[in-house]
């Protein structure tokens, strides 16, 4: 057994920390659950995460939940792999927007797109803005490439890149020409095509 274990359904919100692991490098063990069984809301795996829902990650004794805590956990615990701008730098604010970004502009954005909440004094009440804005931003910022950090592939781009890869995947969020560039760079990458992969063999099982 490893020191680092994933616990994880194929495919979900936990495919976004698969791929993280194949960029980091490290041996890594998989626990896979059953959502349609109902096996995250059993009490063992409740113990680990009790919300029930996946991923959640051992690393030794610490247990880690939500996608954007495991990437930026990972990456500064392994630094080695070059996925994270290091406490101290002056781009590290930057890099922990955009790492958060994901589960609080992105996800909330293509939850409107769904299902839209159009009457003004609800909307006033979105914590994370307008969907458009949102649009508008994060396409700015991927357009200037080849990642969010300029030359340096970081875990944000593993939050970011698997959000905006799942939200036009379900039309949830347009095929803007700088969203389909930054995915096909996304696409060549080694780690996120074998993380693609496994998660495609492991869901036909």
């Amino acid at each position: 057994m490893t020191d680092l274990m994933l616990y994880h359904a194929s495919p979900s919100r936990s495919s976004v920390t698969l791929w993280m692991l194949e960029e980091l490098g490290q041996p890594y063990d998989l626990k896979l659950l059953s959502l349609e069984k109902g096996e995250n809301r059993q009490p063992d795996y409740l113990a680990i995460n009790p919300m029930g829902k996946v991923p959640a990650l051992r690393h030794k004794e610490t247990i880690i939940t939500e996608v954007a805590a495991i990437c930026t956990y990972l990456a500064d615990e392994f630094p080695q792999a070059g996925l994270n701008v290091p406490i101290g730098t002056p781009q590290r604010g930057v890099y922990l927007k955009w790492l958060f970004f994901g589960p609080g502009c992105l996800e909330p954005a293509a939850i409107d797109r769904a299902a839209p909440r159009k009457e003004e004094p609800r909307r006033a009440m979105l914590g994370y803005g307008d969907y458009d804005t949102t649009m508008n931003v994060i396409a700015q910022a991927v357009a200037k490439g080849p990642w969010l950090m300029g030359e340096q592939f970081t875990a944000a781009d593993v939050v970011i890149g698997a959000n905006l890869r799942w939200g036009m995947t379900f039309k949830l969020f347009p095929e803007r020409p700088e969203f389909t560039a930054y995915a096909a760079r996304i696409a060549t990458r080694p780690a996120a095509q074998r993380a693609d992969a496994k998660d495609k063999a492991l869901a036909s099982r």
